[in-house]
C-alpha cells in the first residue's frame, strides 16, 4: 500500500502552486504592454503594469510561503540529549507496558490485542538458571531491564524509558550523592548473530562527550568487531558482551542472581516490545504465504516494521 503524503505537505504544495501562478501572472502583466506598445491594440494593455505589480508581489509571497512550509514538513527532527525523566527504583513491569499501550489509542479492539498478544504461540521452554539460553529467549526490553537492575545492584541510581527514542543511552546512571548529574551511560544492543560495530561505539562516546560523561558501558547479547573493542579502550567504554554480562551476574549473591532472572523472565519475557509504543506486539500470519510475524497492536498507527517471529532484537 502506498504511504499516504502528510495533509501539511499537500497544503504547501498547492500554495506554491498557487504563488507560482499568480507570480507568472504579475510578471505577464508587467512585460506585455511593453512588447505591445508598438502594435494597433497597444493602448489596450497599458493599465496593465498597475495590476502586475500587485498580483507579482502576492505570487511572490505566497510562493515563498509554500517553500517554507514543505521544507518544515520534510524537516527531520533534531535529536535531543535529556535525561529521561522516570527514574526506576524497580524494573517496569510488562503490565506496566500493556497499560500506557492501551492508553495510546487502538480502541477496544486494539485494547484485547494487547490483553492478549501470544495467543496461539507456544512460548520457549523457562531458563531455570541463568546462561547464555537465557539472553537468547528474552526480548529486547527484558534485556535493558536486567542491565537497568544490574547496575541498581552496584549501588547505581538509574533513569531510563521502556520505548521511544532514546538519543543514544538506554540507562543513565546517578550516584545517590548527586541525583541530578548523571556520572555514567549505558547502551544497550539485543542482537542475535551480528557484531556491535565500532560505529556503535563511536555514537554512544558522542553522547557521552556532549554531555561531559567520562565512563560508558555498551551491554549487548552478541560480540564485538576488533575495530570496537580498540576504539572503546581508548573511549573509556566498558564493553560486556554475554561472557562478560555472565561472569558479572555469576559473582552476585544467590539472592540477587535470582532476582535478575525474575526480571528476565517477567510476563511474556519472550514476546518482543513495540519500541516506539511500548505495548507487547501481537501474533500475526502474512495472508500472502501464512508465515508468521510480531506486528505491532497500534498497527494503523505505528510505523514499526514487522518482525519475523524468531527474531525479536533492538
Amino acid at each position: 500500500m502506498a504511504r499516504r503524503k502528510p495533509k501539511t505537505n499537500r497544503q504547501a504544495r498547492k500554495i506554491r502552486q498557487a504563488g507560482a501562478s499568480l507570480l507568472v501572472l504579475g510578471v505577464t502583466c508587467l512585460v506585455l504592454p511593453a512588447a505591445m506598445r508598438d502594435s494597433a491594440i497597444g493602448a489596450a494593455f497599458a493599465g496593465l503594469p498597475a495590476l502586475g505589480w500587485p498580483i507579482a508581489a502576492a505570487g511572490a509571497l505566497a510562493l515563498v510561503a509554500g517553500l517554507a512550509l514543505e521544507r518544515r514538513g520534510h524537516r527531520a527532527p533534531v535529536a535531543v540529549q535529556p535525561a529521561p525523566p522516570t527514574v526506576y527504583l524497580r524494573t517496569p513491569t510488562s503490565s506496566d507496558t500493556r497499560s500506557r499501550g492501551e492508553l495510546t489509542g487502538g480502541g477496544k479492539a486494539n485494547a484485547a490485542a494487547v490483553a492478549s498478544p501470544v495467543a496461539g504461540v507456544k512460548p520457549p521452554a523457562r531458563p531455570e538458571r541463568w546462561s547464555e539460553t537465557v539472553f537468547d529467549v528474552i526480548e529486547w526490553r527484558r534485556f535493558e531491564a536486567v542491565v537497568e537492575r544490574m547496575f541498581q545492584q552496584a549501588g547505581f541510581v538509574t533513569r531510563s524509558q521502556s520505548h521511544g527514542a532514546d538519543g543514544g543511552v538506554d540507562v543513565w546512571l546517578y550516584t545517590h550523592q548527586h541525583p541530578r548529574t548523571p556520572v555514567g551511560a549505558v547502551q544497550c544492543k539485543h542482537w542475535q548473530g551480528k557484531r556491535i560495530g565500532v560505529d556503535k561505539i563511536r555514537e554512544l562516546k558522542g553522547v557521552m562527550a556532549a554531555r561531559g560523561i567520562e565512563r560508558g558501558h555498551f551491554a549487548a547479547t552478541t560480540t564485538f568487531t576488533d575495530d570496537a573493542i580498540a576504539f572503546a579502550q581508548s573511549a573509556r567504554v566498558n564493553l560486556l558482551d554475554v561472557t562478560r554480562l555472565l561472569d558479572v551476574i555469576a559473582k552476585r549473591t544467590a539472592q540477587q542472581q535470582a532476582e535478575l532472572l525474575a526480571v528476565a523472565l517477567e510476563g511474556d519475557y519472550w514476546c518482543p516490545t513495540c519500541v516506539n509504543c511500548g505495548v507487547k506486539m501481537i501474533y500475526r500470519q502474512r495472508r500472502s504465504d501464512g508465515s508468521p510475524f510480531w506486528g505491532c497492536a497500534n498497527y494503523r498507527t505505528c510505523k514499526t516494521p514487522r518482525i519475523p517471529m524468531r527474531v525479536a532484537s533492538k
